[in-house]
């Protein structure tokens, strides 16, 4: 790996691409760090350190944007409405006839849809920086983050506007650059920018379980070693598993019959249908934790209310949907498989794998085209999904386990992220792998 590395920056071209996508990330990184005005740290970072579901969501939104939640800066939206966008775009193709034709239009359709995304990320960006202000207000005990926000006041309009139209520019800015880094980089741009932000985060975690493992255990330097030393095992395996998970596959075979063109006669071939174990990727997680944290949000607005009764029943969702009891990690547990098969029959259905196979003459041996084809193939998805809906499920409830054994939610990266990181170094290696075999090099992946 060493040698084919040392072969893509020889090459110019390929080190020119290589400078390129991280010329893109480190202009990223920096606008990361400029804050919208009149922010309040103090209040900022108390949403940040809680427990409660408002917290858990800026944590999760943190995360998207690259750290730039962790500042409140321009870029704190990050790439977020984007994928919500994709993802609605995604869920609404298969429903609407329209949106479905033009889905099958070749690259001139693709185009009209990626403009209608990007016309949607813009009220979503704005929907979602409101958003952010007010839910990290409720999260701070009613202290607001940014005080002169709201439309409330003559005077705080301008401030307001200044604030959301700034935020929603940092959304399309990041949009930008992750294109910039798809069209003339390496690797995908989106998910770069996200990685840049997650891998930012391990030198502060590690010295988090440094001081911790010093501090509150009283273990001294030995202890501190020693739990840094259990987090880099627990990383290493968890990779692992991701690896192994991510790159599984079903392989179907599929035979080609004898097709007659003028006066040629071609002979049939025989290939396969690879079936990916973890069709749904990263998406049943974010639903997942969207979902959950959703109540704990609705019922920090009703804390306080002058009802009795309703303060009390706001104040028991609130503290279940923290995400600090073991129920809500098998809560959890159970959403995220859910939501993986329900998210991997979209995408199975989207493919049209059945109607492809007999366009193009193919089928699969000992299954009869069309109806019994489909619900073969529907089968054969729904078996090997279960071991990637409890994968994912693991991956989910994994900080409980750590907590459960160690007695500490801080890690060096969270598994939700590190499965970021093992598909994007994955995704990233082989492109690098794709231009050097262009080359005649020997690439990454063997």
């Amino acid at each position: 790996m060493i040698q084919a590395l040392r072969s893509a920056v020889a090459l110019p071209d390929l080190r020119r691409k290589i400078l390129y996508t991280l010329l893109i990330l480190v202009m990223y990184r920096v606008a990361a760090h400029v804050p919208v005005p009149g922010v309040d740290q103090e209040a900022l970072a108390a949403v940040l350190e809680g427990s409660g579901g408002a917290s858990q969501l800026f944590n999760l939104l943190n995360m998207f944007s690259g750290g730039a939640v962790a500042n409140f800066s321009v870029m704190a939206n990050g790439v977020y409405p984007y994928i919500t966008a994709t993802i609605i775009f995604q869920l609404l193709t298969p429903i609407i006839p329209g949106l479905d034709r033009l889905s099958q239009e070749g690259e001139a359709g693709r185009r009209k849809l990626n403009q209608w995304q990007y016309y949607m990320t813009i009220p979503l960006a704005l929907l979602q920086s409101y958003g952010q202000v007010r839910l990290a207000s409720s999260g701070a005990a009613g202290q607001p983050i940014l005080p002169n926000f709201g439309f409330d006041s003559p005077e705080n309009t301008l401030s307001t506007i200044a604030v959301l139209a700034s935020m929603t520019a940092g959304t399309m800015f990041a949009i930008w650059l992750a294109e910039l880094i798809t069209e003339q980089g390496i690797g995908n741009g989106l998910s770069l920018i996200i990685f840049s932000g997650i891998v930012a985060s391990v030198p502060q975690n590690m010295l988090r379980i440094w001081f911790e493992a010093q501090g509150i255990r009283g273990g001294g330097v030995v202890m501190g070693i020693l739990m840094l030393a259990v987090f880099v095992a627990i990383l290493a395996v968890t990779m692992f598993v991701i690896v192994v998970i991510q790159e599984g596959e079903r392989r179907i075979p599929v035979q080609y019959g004898k097709r007659v063109r003028g006066i040629k006669m071609y002979q049939g071939g025989s290939t396969f249908i690879p079936l990916k174990v973890n069709t749904a990727g990263m998406i049943p997680l974010i639903f997942a934790q969207s979902f959950l944290t959703f109540p704990a949000v609705i019922a920090q607005f009703l804390v306080g209310a002058q009802n009795q009764a309703v303060s009390d029943i706001a104040q028991t969702v609130m503290e279940f949907f923290s995400g600090q009891s073991l129920w809500y990690g098998l809560l959890f547990f159970v959403a995220v498989v859910g939501f993986t098969y329900f998210y991997t029959d979209v995408m199975v259905q989207q493919q049209d794998l059945p109607g492809t196979l007999q366009r193009q003459g193919g089928f699969i041996p000992g299954i009869r085209p069309g109806k019994r084809t489909a619900d073969y193939i529907n089968s054969v998805y729904r078996r090997i999904t279960l071991a990637g809906a409890l994968f994912l499920g693991g991956v989910a409830v994994l900080p409980y386990v750590v907590d459960l054994v160690l007695q500490t939610r801080v890690m060096v990266i969270t598994a939700s992220g590190l499965l970021i990181v093992v598909g994007v170094v994955i995704d990233t290696m082989r492109q690098l792998e794709a231009q050097l075999l262009m080359r005649h090099y020997e690439g990454f992946i063997k």
